[in-house]
């Protein structure tokens, strides 16, 4: 038998070798690798990440089934009722653009309230249990006007290149940056916030190959969110897009998307190609649930099984998708965007409603087959149980609305003593009058020759309404319509042989139908860009006259529109009225207004406008410009208002019609929309 020995010097020993275990331990123990490490289950610190080609929160798997729902495009009062349906359809994420035009509308004006108020939506986001994927561009597309890069980008010497490592470009950036990312870092999901990725540009793969350019937004991103968010590209799902647009290695997390209905998993496993080894989950970050509408087309509408079913696709092998749109919304004020085909003369401008046959309609209705079919797929991917489906949002009819005519556009101004207006010989953008939205009048005069004279205008973005009149007839002549031009045409117009004594005074009034927003042509100056031409002749000496009509979350110092309502506008002050005899069939444009009155606050409610049998125009209620306008063309009849924008007791109503009022002067509050004008619906 051994002997035993005393248990003393043993406990000295083991003490004295765990002791110098833990000294040593640390020096010896593997760093932490960013590819290699697989999350833990039930970290405490908050964390979201990539690893094992899978995301991760808080330690556990996660499947991001997410939606685009941009705050800009939705009444703040609204933002609760759009997010608790997009929850209720099974999303557990959202992802948003941030409009770069909107929260500076000029330079170094800095605005974050109202539907640019983006910290509030993030912290209700947060409210309801929704997590973020930030888009803040510079560049989003996203059928916003200049895919969110400000017009006074225009009214700048040098004019800034977007999209570059242009240091003009990168200054503002770096600015622009400046003010906004700092809000963000309270914000991020290692905070205590939503926001777990953020997007560098968005699909640059389709537009250039500037990597000084990329790789400058990620030192900008990192330098001020730190090195824990995840930074994520987007672009479309082929190797060129991806070559271009991604960011090698894994400092940038490579997404893709592509057509609806396309069989996800080989673009997927082109995608791991981009990214660092076990850093590519597979990820849609734009999954499209409908598609955009043009002035001129068919509503774009998409089958509601066809769409779930190709949803389900990429879900049932644990894949992650992002809809593109939950809920589309409205291109309220002036800031719809645009395209166009083989050339930039190859124009298209999109309608007011951004509805995009989205699950989520423009006004909130959720019972629809696309919502329903959309649900069920998610609901078989989920963990638990889907929230209940929130009712739709009533919406009321207050009958017709009957109008008068309150001014004339051209008796706004005093064409001879005017302080508003810019002389040239040639005609400049209007952007180099300060004039970045709506619409600018050119004025100039020409001798009148036998035979009428033809007016060709190379350049013009976008349609210009051309008037003539002689200023020297006793009766005091309106001007007289002779004509449209259209940048999509590129077409020359007659002028008629008038017979007056002395020159004839040309009225060129321009409209800015929306600056393109994605492809090669979206450095897309707005005006009379060129020459304007008489039998080939060069015509100088021009005077520009900027219509300063508000956009969407401007507040004017004073209101031209409120104040035509009832008068006439205080652009300037206005000449001697002259006595004429003037026809509600007239095609001088011309503003009309009235009112409507609701008896009691529950009688508050969403509404459309039909303006069947108007021509083109906007469109102000209560002050706030709802948008676009054009039956005609199609094929959008009806504007959407949103309950929060009327009030109990009186609402005004102000249209600026361009063309032909309807003969009886009156417009109609329906409570549904319409896309059937002058179309049928068309089946992608």
């Amino acid at each position: 038998m051994a002997k035993k020995l005393s248990s003393k010097p043993t406990l000295l020993f083991m003490f004295v070798f765990f002791m110098l275990l833990c000294a040593f331990l640390p020096v010896f123990a593997p760093l932490p690798s960013f590819n290699s490490h697989t999350p833990r289950r039930n970290t405490v610190k908050r964390k979201f990440e990539i690893a094992s080609d899978r995301f991760w929160i808080d330690g556990e798997h996660f499947q991001i089934i997410g939606g685009d729902l941009h705050y800009f495009r939705v009444h703040p009062e609204y933002w609760e009722d759009r997010l608790l349906k997009a929850k209720a359809l099974g999303l557990n994420t959202i992802q948003t653009y941030v409009p770069w035009n909107l929260h500076e509308p000029a330079p170094g004006k800095l605005v974050f309230e109202g539907f640019a108020n983006i910290e509030a939506f993030l912290n209700l986001c947060h409210k309801l249990g929704l997590l973020v994927m930030l888009r803040p561009g510079p560049y989003i597309c996203s059928e916003w006007d200049w895919g969110g890069f400000p017009g006074w980008f225009y009214s700048m010497n040098p004019t800034p290149k977007p999209r570059s490592s242009d240091p003009t470009f990168l200054q503002l950036v770096e600015r622009w940056w400046g003010n906004l990312l700092p809000k963000f870092v309270p914000l991020l999901y290692d905070n205590g916030g939503p926001i777990i990725m953020f997007q560098i540009e968005n699909e640059y793969g389709s537009y250039g190959d500037d990597k000084a350019y990329l790789h400058h937004l990620v030192i900008l991103a990192r330098g001020h969110l730190g090195h824990e968010v995840i930074l994520y590209t987007t672009d479309g799902g082929s190797r060129e897009n991806l070559e271009k647009g991604t960011i090698r290695g894994d400092a940038v997390f490579s997404a893709v998307d592509f057509t609806t209905g396309d069989d996800p998993w080989p673009i997927f496993k082109l995608q791991k190609e981009f990214n660092a080894p076990g850093k590519s989950p597979p990820l849609s970050s734009e999954f499209y649930t409908g598609w955009l509408t043009h002035w001129g087309e068919k509503f774009a509408k998409t089958d509601a099984d066809f769409t779930a079913a190709a949803l389900e696709k990429i879900l049932q092998k644990n894949g992650s998708a992002v809809l593109y749109m939950v809920h589309g919304g409205t291109n309220f004020g002036f800031y719809n965007g645009a395209n166009t085909g083989v050339n930039e003369a190859d124009y298209k401008a999109d309608l007011t409603s951004y509805d995009y046959d989205a699950p989520i309609r423009e006004s909130g209705d959720v019972d629809n087959p696309k919502f329903n079919a959309i649900r069920k797929v998610i609901a078989r991917y989920s963990s638990g149980p889907l929230p209940s489906i929130p009712s739709n949002i009533d919406k009321a009819r207050y009958g017709p609305i009957h109008l008068q005519r309150k001014g004339l556009l051209f008796d706004m101004f005093d064409f001879t003593n005017s302080t508003n207006v810019f002389e040239s010989e040639t005609p400049m953008s209007m952007e180099y009058v300060g004039q970045f939205f709506g619409f600018a009048l050119y004025v100039t005069e020409y001798k009148a020759k036998r035979g009428g004279r033809i007016l060709f205008i190379p350049k013009l973005h976008d349609r210009a309404q051309v008037f003539i009149v002689c200023p020297s007839e006793e009766s005091g002549a309106r001007p007289t319509y002779v004509g449209t031009v259209e940048r999509w045409l590129n077409n020359k117009l007659r002028l008629p042989d008038v017979k007056c004594p002395s020159n004839i005074n040309l009225f060129i009034l321009v409209e800015n139908m929306g600056r393109v927003n994605y492809g090669p042509f979206i450095f897309d100056r707005k005006g009379i860009l060129s020459s304007v031409y008489l039998d080939e002749e060069e015509v100088k000496g021009w005077k520009m006259f900027p219509i300063p009509l508000h956009n969407l979350n401007e507040v004017s110092t004073y209101s031209p529109i409120t104040q035509t309502a009832y008068a006439f506008s205080e652009i300037s002050s206005p000449p001697k009225k002259l006595i004429y005899k003037y026809e509600n069939t007239s095609k001088e444009p011309a503003f009309y207004s009235g009112q409507f009155s609701i008896d009691k606050s529950s009688q508050v409610k969403d509404t459309f406008i039909s303006f069947n049998n108007w021509g083109k125009g906007i469109v102000f209620v209560n002050d706030f410009n709802i948008g676009r306008y054009w039956p005609l063309r199609g094929p959008q009849c009806n504007l959407y208002v949103p309950a929060p924008i009327l009030k109990q007791g009186d609402n005004f109503l102000v249209i600026l019609e361009l063309e032909s009022p309807d003969p009886e002067l009156v417009i109609y509050t329906v409570d549904e929309p319409d896309f059937t004008c002058g179309f049928s619906v068309h089946q992608l």
